[in-house]
């Protein structure tokens, strides 16, 4: 196992290194001059030259390129061009805002979305079946944008149950925190809910279909641990799969939720960087979330093992041993 977490923490390298080069590429397309979006409409061209000359954006590509590479071999994402602040200490400032908000929505998603896959599965062609398959194509369908601004026009402006925007803290009382954290988890959670009982449905009904469960059954074996115990275990690995890539998705989906919500995350973050052509904040936030995407899929892979012994790291490569 340690042989092989260590092969695969190397193998991330190339990955994270492409990453990194796309990231540049990208955000030297964005349109705009961060000199003059930072001096303003009335900069004369002459303090525009002399600010990008200061920020080295007068520099060729090439040369930009290797001084962002070699700044990240030193862990170094780089000064935010209008903040004048080092990237990572914005993003660990935004970054515990984020996993709140993914956190939430995850368990959401999983106390919901789970167990409706399972009594799906166990009721299949019923009209609960039907039911959760509707609602779960509805969920993964709904754009989160529409779904942020229904919620907040609802239950924020016409009831008035729910803060519509903003982060509340614990100084305002536990009650106040929960109720700013609602709506945002809420929206959040939809996509990744749905999925999870699509995911947990197909999983379920494969594995009720084999001859071990049908055996379980016919040992006069209670339903509930025939499903709960031997099914449920057996279908986790697809369900393990899913979640890896949900959690990468939740921090992605987080821009447009915390832009929705006020929500001062690293979703907000990049968005007002963009606003700013802040490409260094941009290409910062993005890279650091690709990392956090490669690591959760480098931790599901371990999980798989806890979850089936069965598979075998021994020859550095992840598969079921004889």
């Amino acid at each position: 196992m340690g042989k092989y977490i260590l092969k695969r923490l190397v193998d991330l390298l190339p990955t994270i290194f492409v990453v990194a080069i796309i990231v540049f590429v990208i955000t030297r397309l964005i349109p705009g001059d961060p000199a003059a979006v930072m001096l303003g409409p009335q900069a004369s061209v002459e303090d525009i030259q002399e600010l990008r000359d200061d920020l080295g954006l007068n520099e060729p590509l090439h040369t930009q390129f290797f001084q962002y590479i070699g700044d990240l071999v030193q862990g170094d994402f780089g000064v935010s061009l209008t903040y004048n602040q080092p990237v990572i200490s914005l993003i660990m400032d935004r970054f515990p805002n984020t996993l709140i908000l993914a956190i939430s929505a995850l368990v959401i998603a999983l106390l919901i979305g789970i167990p409706a896959g399972i009594i799906s599965a166990s009721k299949q062609n019923s009209v609960m079946d039907y039911t959760v398959m509707v609602i779960s194509l509805i969920g993964v369908s709904i754009p989160i944008f529409w779904l942020g601004v229904m919620l907040v026009l609802y239950f924020s402006v016409n009831l008035g149950w729910f803060p519509a925007t903003g982060m509340g803290t614990m100084d305002e009382g536990f009650i106040t925190y929960i109720k700013h954290l609602v709506l945002p988890s809420i929206t959040l959670a939809t996509i990744p809910m749905a999925t999870f009982a699509r995911i947990t449905r197909s999983s379920m009904l494969e594995v009720i279909s084999q001859d071990y469960i049908k055996t379980a059954r016919a040992k006069g074996i209670k339903e509930f641990f025939v499903i709960g115990k031997h099914a449920f275990k057996n279908a986790l690995t697809p369900i393990l799969t899913v979640l890896g890539m949900q959690v990468s998705a939740l921090l992605g989906g987080a821009v447009l939720t915390e832009t929705i919500f006020s929500w001062p995350g690293m979703g907000r973050l990049i968005v007002d960087a963009i606003d700013k052509r802040d490409f260094v904040v941009v290409q910062g936030t993005v890279l650091f979330i690709a990392i956090i995407f490669v690591l959760v899929n480098l931790l599901i892979d371990v999980l798989y093992k806890i979850v089936n012994p069965r598979v075998n790291y021994s020859s550095g490569k992840g598969g079921t041993g004889k």
